[in-house]
This record gives C-alpha cells, structure tokens and sequence, in this order.
C-alpha cells in the first residue's frame, strides 16, 4: 500500500448493510468490496473484528479476547448455504433497524441461530475442523474455557469466581463434565474463521487490502488476563489491577481517559515474565496478520511510554508516564514473524522520542485534516506541511465527529470555518460540500495512502458519528442502509481518486 499512491475507505463491518440487525463478514462485507471496487478504491479499513462486550456498550476496543472472531459478526446467510439452519430459521429476526445496530436485539438472534447451527453440526465431516484446533490451539483452548466459566457465573468479574482458586486438575473436571459448551464456543469460531476465509479471498480476486485494527490494551474482562495473568499489572493476591490505561488530558476530554484497561508488565525484572509477554504479543500480532494485510496498531505512542492512572482514581488525571518497552520490542517481533504492514497511530500527546521510535521502525504515522484547524499555520496535519509521503491521511477517524458534523459544530468559530473554506478554495458561505472538500483535500495531499470515512463519503452529521471519546453509552451502532451506497456516489469517489493518482491501475512508485 506504500509503494504507490492509493486510497481506501473506513467503515466498520457492524455498519454495513444487512437485513439481520448488523454488518456481517458474508455476502454483507462481500457487497461492499464490490462497491469499494467501483469507487476504484484499493483498501477497506475497518475496527477490531473481536468479540464485544455489553457490559462495556459492545466496544470493539474493550473485547472478550484478542484473538477470537466475534459470533455477531457470523453471517446467517452461509449459515444457511452450508445446510445448518433451515431458511425459517434464517427468516425469523425482528424487524431490524437498517440505520443502528440494536446489539441486545442482534445478540440473542445471532445467538439462537447459532445454537440451532451446533445441532446441526458434524465436527467428523466439517472440512479442516481438526486443523482448526490445533492450529488455533495456543489461544482457543484458554477462550473455550473463559467462556464456558464465564457463562456458568456471570459476565462479573472473573476474579470473584471459584474457579480461579480451583487447581489444574478441578479446573479440567468441570471442563470435561461441561464438554458440550466448550464445543460450541468451538463451534462458533470455526465458523467466524472459515467464513472470514472466503471474505479474504473475495477481497483478494478483487485487489481490496483489508485494513484492521489492533488495540494496544485488552480488556480486564477478557480471556487474556484470565488465562496470562503473570504479563499484567494486577494484585498478586485479589488478581484486582494495579494501575490502569488511560490518557492525560488532550483533545477530547479536559480530565483525560480513563480507558481502565490493565497494563502490562513491562518494566518487571523477572525475565520469565518479559518472554511471556513477548510470546503473547507475537502471538497475537502472528494470529492478526493472518486476517489482514495492513493494521493499525492504536495508541502506538504507549509503546515509547504510557500513561498508568492508579485503579482507585475515578478519572485520568492523576496518573504518570512509565516506560514502554521501545524499540527492541520490535525487532525481537520481526525476528520471528518478519517485516510487518504496520501503521502507528501516532496522534494526541506525541514527544520527539515517539516520532523517533515511529521513524526508526519505519511506520507510516497519521495524518487527521479535522485536526489540522485549530488556528496554528504550522499545524502538521494540513497537508501543506506535510514532509513525508510515508503516512496515511484520514478526514476523520472513528473518534472524530462527520465532516458535517465537526464543520457544523461549536469546536469551530467563524474564523476557523473562512480559513477551512480558503483552504479548499471555496465559496466562504457554501458549506454543503464542506466532506467532499476534505475529501479533496485528503486526496490531493503528499500521503501516499488516504482513508475516508464512510459517512463523510455520504456527507453525514453528527447523528451518524461512530463513537464519542469519554462518553460511556450509545456509541459503535451507526449502520448504512444499502440506498446510499449509489452509483452517483461511487462515481463522485472515483473521480476525485483518479484525479490525483490514486487510482487501482495507477502505477507510480516512490523511492522512499
């Protein structure tokens, strides 16, 4: 995707048109592809594909585990082709929004489906499902045995569950007399992961590179802290973390984030603990990079240092920078795996030591253009001072309101709104075309990559914003209705990108 100029759109699997209450990785993220390719487009980025939580308003970012696929996202469509549930079945969903994910609504239909599935499934004759589990094994066992405890106490804390201070062989019993349910939750992510294999191969006869997105936390709640409890900064004796996740006050919040995701050991002394740690991360990097062909590594900038904010302190101002583990990190990653499509997000608090960091392994950062108007000429997200096309250049991200929606808002004064119209050499009093002017703009930049929200693609407002920084409930649901995928609008992306040379048969190289 660096080798030549390019764009690509953002948008979530969840958010894509469906008839079953949610985007799905079947003919629903198929279809899409297709459009991506008439829009002469040549990447879709999407969020992490993981299994959400309701507990924390089914953020992608606050997962269950770091390497399942999420059963919300299975399509019940090749459910059906592969004869495991009868077209009734498939037929029989609430009339579901085609402009918000209703997750309670979507989690018990996806889940009744897949319940009749199981009945219907034959492990003997289901191609490569021996295969599967061994090959999976390293982090499948440890996610059938989470949930299977999980589902037999409750979604509280896995910490206050008696089988935390069961010993091995207790722990074994009640997995063999509950053998039925570890099967299942076997079941289901075969099923996510043979589905997401014809995805990929759809997305690569169509020249589409997927994008994904790796959070650099996990979720206290997850498979992960359960299971490697010794790479976490956690209370030796009530498992309770230590010190949490977050970020100082910035941009979005005036008291910081307090994400309250664990963080790892990194500074501890024991050398076991640091192989476990770097056996985890390779791991994990290992089992994404199997899914996609580039990834987003978020809040990259934790690598170099991180903010750890105490467990008791309600918000994130009290905490304090530590070291990350740097730059060998890295290299010990790519010693094994080899070179790796890595794009570092690189936006908020960023020191001269996390632009070096970022520099010296050869990571595109990222350029935000909503960023970029804040009154200072010598912002470094407008494109005019841009130094590197070795970046990638976003309207928007997840995190930002709409285009509209920003333009509109009271972030910006007047002042700012002429200078943003200068910019783009527009009539001052003409804000109707204000996306498609970012979008110009994004494009016409030095970045040898540009991503584009969906929504801004669809000139939407604030009522389509995907997720609002600091604010606990109502966000990931936005969804597109298949109406606005058209013809007109894939042609108006087309043109922009062909215009300034990023189109699918453009074959200019950088020497970069």
């Amino acid at each position: 995707m660096f080798k030549k100029r390019s764009s690509g759109v953002l948008s979530h699997i969840s958010s894509l048109p469906s008839p079953f209450g949610i985007g799905d990785i079947g003919p629903s993220s198929w279809q899409f592809i297709d459009f991506l390719v008439l829009c002469d487009q040549s990447c879709w980025q999407f969020l992490p594909t993981n299994p959400t939580n309701s507990f924390f308003d089914d953020s992608p970012y606050m997962s269950i585990s770091a390497f399942a696929g999420s059963p919300l996202l299975i399509s019940p469509d090749l459910l059906l082709a592969e004869g495991l549930i009868s077209e009734t079945t498939l037929r029989d969903h609430p009339d579901f929004s085609p402009y918000t994910t209703d997750f309670p609504a979507v989690r018990k239909y996806k889940t009744g489906l897949l319940e009749k599935a199981y009945l219907n499934f034959h492990s003997d004759s289901a191609p490569g499902y021996r295969s599967f589990l061994k090959k999976k094994e390293y982090w499948l066992d440890d996610y059938t045995s989470f949930m299977t405890l999980r589902e037999k106490y409750g979604d509280s804390e896995w910490r206050k569950w008696p089988a935390t201070k069961w010993k091995k062989e207790a722990l074994l019993q009640f997995l063999a007399d509950n053998g039925d349910r570890v099967n299942y939750y076997r079941f289901e992510q075969y099923i996510f992961f043979s589905q997401w294999d014809l995805l990929q191969k759809h997305a690569r006869k169509n020249n589409i590179a997927l994008f994904g997105d790796l959070p650099i936390y996990v979720a206290f709640d997850s498979a992960d802290v359960w299971a490697h409890r010794d790479i976490f900064s956690l209370n030796r004796k009530t498992f309770k973390p230590a010190r949490v996740s977050g970020v100082p006050p910035d941009y979005f919040s005036k008291t910081g984030q307090r994400w309250g995701n664990p963080l790892y050991r990194w500074n501890h002394k024991d050398q076991t603990v640091q192989n476990n740690l770097l056996s985890w991360w390779t791991q994990r990097l290992s089992s994404l990079f199997e899914l996609v062909d580039i990834a987003r590594i978020d809040h990259f900038r934790a690598f170099e240092s991180y903010w750890a904010i105490p467990e008791e302190k309600k918000t994130a101002v009290e905490g304090e920078w530590l070291k990350g583990p740097g730059i060998k990190f890295f290299e010990s990653i790519s010693a094994e795996l080899g070179t790796l499509n890595i794009v570092a997000e690189d936006l908020g608090i960023i020191t001269p030591a996390v632009e070096q960091l970022r520099d010296d392994l050869h990571f595109p950062g990222m350029k935000v253009l909503q960023f970029g108007f804040d009154g200072n000429p010598d912002n470094s997200h407008l494109p005019h001072n841009f130094t590197s096309p070795y970046s990638v250049t976003y309207t928007g991200t997840h995190d930002n309101d709409t285009t509209l929606g920003w333009y509109l808002s009271d972030q910006l004064d007047d002042s700012l709104r002429r200078t943003i119209k200068k910019t783009v050499n527009r009539d001052l009093h003409d804000s109707s075309r204000i996306h498609r002017d970012l979008i110009y703009l994004a494009q016409s930049s030095i970045s040898m990559l540009t991503i584009i929200p969906l929504q801004d693609i669809l000139g939407f407002g604030s009522d389509c914003r995907m997720n609002t920084p600091g604010v606990a409930e109502g966000n990931w649901k936005w969804r597109c209705s298949r109406k606005f995928l058209t013809s007109d609008i894939a042609e108006t992306l087309k043109s922009s990108t062909r215009l300034f040379g990023r189109g699918r048969k453009v074959q200019a190289k950088t020497n970069y």
